[in-house]
């Protein structure tokens, strides 16, 4: 413990460090004030419960709750992440946005303008389905079309003050601006739930309630092992001899993470998961129709979470595929004169990492479906539908990537203050060690 308050210390101890954190913190504020602040011409009073299950219950547990209180930023920053997804994808099939990636500084620009723009049209779209769908006749205080424009504007405003905020966390603040956003609406469901959850199973069901946290606990441990899992291939370097000093020769290792496509797979699959209820409500009369649409759009049937987890694989296979080359990787080793020992430079070290890859990626995909599909294993359980969605899914993966890396960044910030410590000292701390060594 006395570890933990001497770290905090430090943490507050460095002037840059400690303003972004605070700047990260102010900024979080802005954002959270924001999703309380009701759309103009609403009742609240009218809306009522909102719309339940399925896509709505998720969207609400992202934005933090603002899609059902009818807020400015009800929409938050999802537009902004749909069009980064498709910004992604057309850089792997279309030869121009590849270009643009390859261009360095200028290139990402243009892609980030791009991006921009793609949000704007995006979120206008899914202002006019959210306000349609969402915010009953009886709430709205004013003319209907009016309301509509209006509220269409306000939306899309919102939308690029959210992308602004992350914008600025990321520039000014600590960690990744628009995946801290996603994180604390998320996290701001977690007391909520926590304590529904603790009251609802009462003092009669307090062991139930323990085995619960517990249970949480360890998922939560696995899901950071998924993370931070990689496999280690080993490199070595040739020797080279430049004037009379020896270079090279030194041994390194490429990290291959298990799960190299993150939470990706997870969004990918999630949003072909919301086809089936749109087949289901074009044909609604018939019985496929109906079956189709009482199965999948319930996301805790076995037949969801079947489909559910076999498009996780199948998109963690497609996003690895695209996300590491085995060939840049073996240029790159052959360009610095490195190689994997036992393995010949070029076509056989680019097999060779395909073949690991191929293989870490297989037990990687299954832990990151059966995470995705926890959550209705936790119902079936007894445990209530809000608290489950902490037990795996998106929420968690996200919640637990985006604190690990800030971590990350928290501590390259006191390992680069206790470096610059040493050259202002003009003594190099450890050196006889070193030498010794």
């Amino acid at each position: 413990m006395k570890k933990f308050f001497t770290t905090i210390q430090n943490i507050f101890a460095i002037e840059d460090l400690r303003v972004r954190i605070l700047n990260t913190i102010g900024f979080l504020i802005v954002f959270r004030l924001g999703s309380y602040i009701v759309l103009p011409g609403v009742d609240t009073d009218a809306l009522g419960a909102g719309p339940q299950g399925g896509i709505f219950d998720l969207l609400n547990t992202f934005l933090g709750g603002s899609f059902k209180r009818s807020s400015i930023f009800a929409l938050g920053i999802m537009p902004y992440i749909s069009a980064s997804i498709v910004i992604q994808l057309l850089t792997v099939a279309v030869p121009y946005f590849q270009k643009l990636q390859k261009e360095g500084e200028s290139g990402r620009k243009r892609l980030t303008q791009i991006t921009r723009v793609l949000t704007i049209l995006i979120t206008l779209a899914q202002s006019a389905g959210y306000l349609a769908t969402t915010i009953p006749g009886e709430a709205i205080m004013y003319s209907p079309s009016f309301f509509q424009v209006t509220s269409m504007i306000i939306l899309v405003a919102g939308t690029m003050f959210c992308m602004w905020l992350g914008e600025k966390i990321t520039d000014k603040g600590i960690g990744n601006g628009i995946s801290m956003l996603i994180m604390i609406g998320i996290i701001s469901r977690l007391p909520g739930s926590l304590l529904n959850e603790m009251l609802d199973r009462g003092m009669s069901g307090a062991l139930m309630f323990v085995l619960e946290i517990v249970a949480l606990f360890f998922i939560v441990v696995g899901v950071v092992a998924l993370t931070q899992a990689t496999r280690r291939i080993p490199i070595q370097y040739a020797k080279q001899v430049i004037g009379n000093k020896l270079y090279g020769g030194k041994r390194d290792y490429i990290p291959l993470k298990i799960n190299a496509s993150g939470v990706m797979p997870i969004i990918f699959a999630q949003a072909l998961m919301f086809i089936p209820p749109l087949i289901a409500g074009i044909w609604k009369e018939s019985e496929v129709g109906s079956y189709i649409g009482s199965t999948f759009s319930n996301p805790y049937s076995w037949q969801y979470n079947l489909l559910f987890g076999i498009l996780i694989l199948l998109f963690t296979f497609f996003y690895t595929a695209i996300t590491v080359n085995p060939n840049d990787i073996a240029d790159n080793l052959k360009r610095n004169g490195g190689f994997i020992p036992g393995v010949k430079p070029g076509k056989q070290t680019s097999d060779f990492i395909d073949e690991v890859l191929t293989r870490i990626t297989l037990p990687g995909s299954i832990f990151l479906a059966i995470v995705a599909i926890l959550p209705a294993f936790a119902v079936q359980a007894g445990v209530s539908a809000n608290f489950s969605q902490f037990y795996g899914g998106t929420s968690l993966l996200i919640m637990v990537g985006v604190i690990l890396d800030t971590l990350q960044q928290i501590e390259s910030y006191l390992l680069m203050r206790h470096y610059e410590g040493m050259m202002k000292s003009g003594k190099v701390k450890g050196r006889s060690q070193t030498v010794a060594a």
